[in-house]
């Protein structure tokens, strides 16, 4: 017999219980926690999509609008930008956009072909036309009226 379990035998029955709820509130915690991460990974991959050309062609074929964000992990107006996208393509009014991310310092085929010179770029399709574009923009509302031109 382990040592721990000829102590667990002598202790008294309400030190046992303790230790019982003490591992169970743990458990709880930790599912809790395993949980919320998984819900943030999950809600993260639907959030922006990596630019793939099929995709993107995929979505102007459907008419769909269609928002690409031009991002460095760098950049500081990036930064500020990605929770204001993410929040407005979270919203009911914009349900329908797709929002694909290009890495600036990655996928220069991609940024030559939308003829993008800088990180932080914003540019909106609606089916196969081009209907704004933005560099730089931290406005809340100005970049909401921009994904609103493709509604």
């Amino acid at each position: 017999m382990s040592e721990t379990y000829r102590a667990n035998l002598a202790a008294p029955p309400h030190r046992l219980r303790q230790v019982s709820t003490i591992s169970r509130r743990t458990m709880i915690l930790g599912a809790a926690a395993a949980l919320t991460v998984s819900e943030r990974a999950a809600i993260a991959s639907e959030i922006g999509s990596k630019f793939t050309w099929e995709a993107f062609e995929s979505a102007q074929k459907a008419g769909k609008p269609i928002l690409l964000e031009i991002y460095a992990a760098w950049c500081p107006t990036c930064k500020v930008q990605r929770p204001i996208i993410e929040d407005l393509t979270m919203s009911a009014r914009f349900k329908d956009v797709v929002y694909f991310e290009i890495n600036f310092d990655k996928q220069k085929d991609v940024l030559r072909k939308f003829n993008v010179q800088k990180q932080a770029t914003l540019i909106m399709f609606k089916g196969n036309a081009e209907v704004g574009r933005s560099i730089g923009d931290t406005d809340r509302s100005s970049i909401e009226r921009l994904i609103a031109n493709a509604l």
